[in-house]
């Protein structure tokens, strides 16, 4: 049987499954009796073990999106994460995602997660994962602790799913975009083409995007005006990944502190070199607003 913890106020209901990667079954808007979904929300009838992929909501540590194959260089060691999901031969999302997050305090509106991946590599970790509901927000901490025996170059993110995407309007100003190769993998940063910016209220391209932002200044707000619903996005993060599949009934829009592939590109753009011990802590703040 799935586990669904609920959090709820007067504007807003969460469901989070912990064994689930310790992602978010759901998040609406309470309008009366009336919930209506602010993240694409798991279906109440599963009780399955759903994957990740059919959530509202994720964690990406301890990093974010595709590394390549071949692995990352730091500091004169060669690291090569596994493949971890099938048919991709690139480690994908870090393994945060993967694996059954522990209750460590469950009130209300607030939970806490925990997770020890004192054995895993080339990461070894441990994190913390609070979601509070205030007012009409809900508040997501997360945070990675190197628990290895030598520095590596963390980062963290948020994988949300947003639906309708025919019907959403998007807010989210950045200063350029990295375009990909066939792999996923970043080639180059570019302007942002006049179809994919979105410095104002825009659609979503119906012809598919799956792209890293650069230079975000950290708030988008996405509208759905035929549902009268609106959502805002607030992240101490530079970068947001927009996937916008074609014909698909959700977009993504992921709040990342570092682009895709950051471990292979100079300067290791966006990750936080942590000494054993040491922390990285970001905040994402989804508010809700009827319109």
């Amino acid at each position: 049987m799935l586990e669904r913890l609920t959090l709820r106020n007067e504007r807003l209901l969460a469901e989070i499954v912990p064994q689930i990667g310790g992602g978010l079954a759901r998040l609406d808007w309470l309008d009366g009796d009336q919930a209506r979904p602010l993240l694409r929300g798991l279906p109440p009838e599963v009780n399955d073990t759903p994957l990740p992929g059919q959530l509202a909501c994720f964690p990406l540590l301890p990093w974010s999106n595709r590394m390549a194959p071949s692995g990352f260089a730091f500091e004169g060691q060669r690291h090569v994460p596994a493949p971890n999901r099938a048919g991709e031969p690139c480690p994908i999302h870090g393994d945060g995602w993967q694996q059954p997050w522990r209750v460590a305090a469950h009130h209300d509106a607030s939970l806490t997660l925990s997770l020890d991946r004192w054995d895993a590599a080339p990461f070894a970790y441990t994190a913390e994962l609070h979601y509070i509901l205030d007012k009409d927000a809900l508040v997501v901490e997360l945070s990675v602790r190197n628990a290895g025996r030598s520095a590596l170059p963390f980062g963290i993110g948020l994988h949300p799913w947003m639906p309708d995407p025919q019907g959403a309007r998007l807010e989210a100003g950045a200063n350029s975009v990295w375009m990909a190769g066939p792999d996923k993998l970043p080639l180059m940063r570019q302007d942002i083409p006049p179809e994919w910016r979105f410095d104002s209220p825009a659609p979503l391209p119906q012809n598919g995007v799956d792209n890293v932002f650069e230079g975000w200044h950290g708030a988008a707000r996405v509208t759905w005006p035929q549902r009268g619903l609106a959502l805002e996005v607030q992240a101490d993060m530079d970068y947001f990944i927009l996937y916008v599949p074609p014909g698909r009934d959700f977009f993504c829009f992921e709040p990342v502190d570092h682009p895709i592939n950051a471990h292979n590109l100079p300067g290791y753009p966006g990750l936080t070199v942590l000494a054993p011990g040491a922390n990285l802590r970001r905040r994402c703040v989804f508010r809700g607003a009827a319109l």
